[in-house]
């Protein structure tokens, strides 16, 4: 785990104009009607930044082909999602599913969730 989050520190940073975040883009906070998305809520957090920020989804929520699938979806000329990006979504997926864990001992549903988030983000 700590590799990839040293990856993610050194991977280029941002450069491009912010962009609109949710900020807060794990399980909690999509709903899901009959295997589909439904909704996305809490926009609490909602902030312009590093889209990166947002790939905290791609292993929250996702396995390894449905991320693939992810990026592909999110890829566009006018916004690419070139490695640099994805490795530093994947280090939000670090940081969120640890202050997830560390705040979640007496909510058994989110520390679930934040170690889930660890265990796919910290895996090869």
């Amino acid at each position: 785990m700590a590799t990839v989050w040293e990856t993610a520190l050194e991977a280029p940073k941002w450069v491009g104009r912010p962009m609109w975040i949710h900020g807060d883009l794990h399980p909690a906070n999509i709903v899901v009607h009959e295997d589909e998305l439904a909704a996305v809520i809490d926009f609490g957090d909602i902030t312009g930044g590093d889209p990166a920020t947002d790939f905290l989804a791609a292993w929250a929520l996702f396995g390894a082909e449905d991320r693939a699938v992810l990026r592909a979806a999110a890829e566009s000329s006018v916004r690419p999602v070139d490695d640099a990006m994805w490795l530093r979504g994947r280090g939000w997926g670090v940081s969120h599913g640890l202050a997830v864990v560390s705040s979640s001992a007496d909510n058994a549903c989110m520390y679930s969730m934040g170690m889930q988030t660890l265990e796919i983000a910290a895996a090869r």
